[in-house]
């Protein structure tokens, strides 16, 4: 396991040059304690393209150049989905500590088996689902533990967005992992997920998008003990992309986005309500980040904050999803 030395920062390789790795790399900036000093593209044009705009020192033709990079302690994994499981096993192969977009992986079986053989050769491997590592995220969960809301009846996220529909979209491409529910509805489910724990059952339905990926969602979640999750997606609108959590002795809501740094009010059932509004800079990206540096200079291979067996039941849930509503999608 990468275990870098606290005289230096954490040096990061991004594979993968699109929008996320841009914001990815934008955020780092702002970690004192982490830099991006490697990219790898599938091309050395778009890889010197990525590093002359964000000052990164070297660029990789191939993802395989970036893996095998002396100078990098952590890989990030920004690649479309379908190549996360692959980028991911080499890294490790690689003895890379490794962070991956979301979602994790295209199946639940293919998060297994990046999770076995991160535990097999001891290497730290965390899912960048940036949104649990945001400072209001960590608040909600100080709130949550410390029972302010009482027992949790219900969970209501949505996270809708427009886009326009064009055949050469990767939103819209089947062979890319496209659709509404694993870009956008992933964030509902492991927020759903961080508060409620596992589903013990799926319901779901889906609107079919003119190549056959679902372009909206909604799932009904129930947890033991009766508590519901109930969550939409969707490519054809911009929702609110609230959050709210019910207890029976009050209720947090999160302002939109939620899954950005942003604030939230508590409003209990008895008593005042009070707001949590913090100051933030950046897009919070960083915050995965420093997650990483935290756990790799405490000796940890999986974070406690979001751990390889949560990463894998939120695949699961996705898995579910898709199976119920694979029904509803026709090409068109």
């Amino acid at each position: 396991m990468i275990e870098p030395p606290s005289g230096r920062p954490v040096r990061f390789g991004v594979v993968g040059t699109g929008g996320i790795a841009a914001a990815f790399t934008e955020d780092l900036q702002r970690l004192p304690d982490a830099q991006v000093v490697a990219v790898g593209s599938r091309s050395q044009d778009t890889a010197d393209a990525f590093a002359a705009a964000h000052g990164i020192d070297r660029a990789h033709p191939t993802y395989e150049g970036l893996l095998t990079d002396g100078g990098v302690d952590v890989v990030y994994v920004a690649t479309p989905h379908p190549w996360h499981h692959p980028v991911a096993m080499q890294a490790i192969a690689s003895g890379k500590a490794v962070l991956v977009e979301k979602p994790f992986t295209m199946t639940g079986d293919e998060a297994q088996e990046v999770a076995d053989a991160a535990r097999r050769t001891g290497t730290f491997c965390m899912e960048a689902m940036w949104a649990r590592f945001n400072p209001h995220l960590v608040r909600v969960r100080e709130v949550l533990a410390a029972g302010e809301l009482g027992e949790i009846t219900t969970v209501m996220a949505d996270h809708g967005q427009w886009f326009a529909e064009h055949r050469d979209s990767r939103l819209f491409a089947p062979e890319l992992g496209g659709g509404a529910l694993l870009d956008l509805g992933i964030y509902p489910v492991s927020f759903a997920s961080m508060v409620l724990g596992a589903p013990t059952r799926v319901t779901a339905r889906a609107t079919s998008a003119f190549t056959g990926v679902d372009a909206q969602t909604s799932v009904l979640l129930e947890h033991a003990g009766g508590a519901h999750a109930v969550l939409t997606t969707t490519l054809r609108a911009v929702s609110p992309t609230r959050a709210t959590i019910v207890g029976t002795e009050g209720r947090l809501e999160i302002e939109g986005p939620f899954y950005a740094p942003n604030a939230f009010t508590v409003t209990p059932r008895e008593g005042d309500p009070w707001r949590y509004a913090e100051p933030h800079e950046g897009r919070g990206l960083r915050h995965e980040a420093a997650e990483v540096v935290r756990c790799l200079r405490a000796g940890l291979t999986e974070s406690p904050v979001l751990p390889l067996d949560e990463t894998v039941s939120i695949m699961r849930t996705l898995d579910e999803i898709r199976r119920q509503t694979a029904g509803d999608l026709t090409v068109r």
